[in-house]
């Protein structure tokens, strides 16, 4: 069970991490780089975690765990404006470089 809970959670890292990269190329705003760099290394400390997990469960989940607290949300540009919910998921901005 708690290989699963990991690979979900490196899943929801990895597709933050990979929104915020679509941002940044779209846009050039450094509060999303910045968001992408610190995704990057959430996104090694959860897939080491989703590797110890399966030998030692309570260090992997806690690798885990410390990687979705390296990639909470800081402060972010609005960029979407009145855009609708799936269009804010895709990370699609109406902001051109």
């Amino acid at each position: 069970m708690y290989f699963e809970i990991s690979i979900a959670a490196f899943g929801v890292v990895a597709f933050l991490t990979l929104r915020d990269i679509r941002i940044f190329r779209r846009t050039k705003l450094e509060s999303f780089r910045k968001g992408a760099m610190k995704g990057m290394a959430a996104m090694t400390l959860a897939l080491l975690g989703v590797m110890v997990v399966q030998q030692n469960a309570e260090l992997g989940m806690l690798l885990v765990l410390i990687g979705l607290f390296i990639n909470k949300k800081g402060h972010r540009e609005d960029v979407f404006g009145d855009a609708v919910t799936a269009d804010r998921f895709l990370g699609k901005t109406n902001i051109k470089n």
